[in-house]
């Protein structure tokens, strides 16, 4: 009938399932929550402000000095360098409207006197340590992080701007080539016909007078043909991080937004009753340490057949490891502790209390026990190294016990600044010279004398060393190397050494013998 009169009939709809209204008898259904937002986007910088003028040439500058300087050495370079560089961060802020604050150019000036170390010492180990121990203050300058996870972090924050900040300055520069108010080409072309300008009459007056000639040479970098590709990369290599600092001074990650919140507080048995066990083992084994000190040396040969200097070499290095791994121990209680009342608050001050100053005995017995084995055997690198690095974990213990009474808020500052100042101080004392001035006592005491070791020392040596009588001095210093370069790669202790060798040439004796065995007291 229907498709006699040409209507149609729909299509049935399809099956659609019901879903059921939730009543009292019915099932619930829930909505589920949203999923929660990437980790990094609340540390995520801001977009920074358009980089400025005076931002692109101190970049350029740092760069331009990186390129021309750093291929004769550091020395006075390394802080050269590093002027324009904070000079480049200053700007970048300014710009974007951040006021740098009290504490960060603390960090900041913290930072660049770090610098003074390879300024200071020629040994390449202590400076290498403050150039790596420059970047905590440094970067913490450019963030102003506060908590545990922004003073880790913050170092990392240099790394995550350095893709951004190469299109950053690009669009600077591309903005400032376009021509209007902000051109630079007037002042490139003005820089360009300068340099052409003294290049030109520089080599004039070099060739006419040959004091000046030698006064040039000693101010300007010698760049010959053959090492220009590679000046050029490093050039390219430096303007590129100096963006990177300038762009995280401008819009510097969040790392305080980062980081575990509190542990979940453990019951005062479950918490308490290992560390109250670990204190007694500390108390024992500082009893120990006591009644050993009090024997003595006899009592040690007699009852271990030991020499006080084995004995002591034997311990040190467990009793440093101790040490690490209380601080650890120490970092997982204040999390797990509970927080619920003040007799909580005194429990936990109370056990951790008692368990860092047990520490500071086990330190003060490690390093009482390297104190030993130096003096039987001097000093070396090594034996300083580990020794400076125990003894700055004593502070660390320090800093907690304050933090304990005073608040933990100042404490990882406290922290990376205890250690910016530890590796300064280590530079500036000249470890290689102490090395030497040891050896050269124990010498005088009769033991025997490593020439050997002591000429692979750096120039910091030479002062200590020029007191030897011949031939075990020119032995010594013939092998230490103090070569010819220009102030800005001169450090203080390679040129006091060149004027100790000027004022007593060496003597040409042959040295294998000297070099490759002990010396007895008495060869003079």
């Amino acid at each position: 009938m229907a498709g006699a009169t040409g209507a149609t009939t729909a299509d049935p709809a399809p099956d659609v399932p019901e879903v059921p209204e939730p009543d009292g008898d019915g099932p619930r259904y829930e909505r589920l929550p949203d999923p929660p937002p990437p980790l990094l986007d609340k540390v995520r910088a801001a977009p920074p402000a358009p980089v400025g003028t005076a931002t692109l040439v101190a970049a350029a500058v740092t760069g331009l000095l990186s390129g021309l300087l750093l291929g004769e050495g550091l020395a006075v370079n390394a802080l050269l360098i590093a002027l324009p560089l904070a000079a480049a961060a200053w700007f970048a802020a300014r710009r974007a409207g951040r006021r740098p604050r009290l504490s960060s150019l603390a960090w900041g000036a913290g930072g660049l006197a770090l610098l003074a170390v390879p300024v200071w010492s020629d040994a390449e180990w202590p400076t290498l340590l403050a150039l790596l121990a420059a970047v905590g203050p440094g970067a913490l300058a450019l963030h102003g992080c506060r908590s545990w996870a922004g003073v880790l972090l913050a170092p990392f924050g240099l790394v995550t701007s350095v893709r951004r900040a190469f299109g950053w300055g690009w669009r600077g520069v591309r903005e400032r080539a376009s021509g209007g108010d902000k051109d630079l080409a007037p002042l490139m072309r003005s820089v360009l016909v300068a340099v052409i300008l003294l290049l030109v009459f520089g080599g004039l007056f070099a060739t006419a007078d040959q004091a000046f000639a030698d006064l040039l040479g000693s101010l300007v970098p010698d760049v010959g043909a053959s090492g220009a590709p590679w000046r050029i990369a490093l050039a390219v290599l430096v303007t590129g991080g100096a963006l990177a600092v300038a762009h995280t001074a401008a819009a510097p990650t969040r790392w305080d937004g980062l980081g575990p919140g509190p542990g979940r507080a453990r019951g005062r048995v479950e918490w308490a009753l290992p560390l109250v066990l670990l204190d007694l083992l500390f108390a024992a084994f500082v009893a120990v340490q006591a009644a050993v000190l009090l024997r003595g040396d006899d009592a040690v040969r007699a009852d271990d057949g030991l020499t006080y200097a084995a004995y002591a070499r034997e311990g040190f290095w467990q009793l440093l490891f101790a040490t690490v791994l209380t601080l650890a121990v120490i970092t997982v209680a204040v999390r797990v502790a509970p927080r619920s009342g003040p007799r909580d608050t005194v429990l936990v001050r109370a056990v951790l209390g008692v368990l860092c100053l047990l520490t500071l005995v086990v330190v003060a017995s490690a390093v009482r026990r390297m104190d030993l084995y130096m003096g039987e055997y001097g000093l070396t690198r090594l034996r300083l190294s580990v020794v400076a690095m125990e003894l700055w974990l004593g502070v660390v213990v320090l800093l907690i016990l304050a933090a304990g009474v005073l608040g933990t808020r100042l404490l990882p500052r406290a922290v990376l600044a205890s250690g910016a100042v530890a590796v300064l101080a280590f530079g500036l004392a000249s470890p290689d010279k102490l090395i030497a001035e040891s050896n050269l006592a124990a010498h005088r005491d009769g033991r025997t004398l490593d020439l050997g070791y002591l000429s692979g020392l750096s120039a910091d040596a030479v002062p200590a060393l020029d007191r030897l009588d011949e031939p075990l001095r020119s032995c010594a210093l013939r092998a230490i190397d103090v070569p010819a370069a220009p102030w800005y790669a001169t450090s203080l202790s390679q040129a006091r050494a060149r004027e100790i060798l000027a004022a007593r040439p060496l003597q040409a004796r042959p040295c294998h013998d000297m070099l490759t065995g002990d010396i007895s007291p008495s060869v003079r």
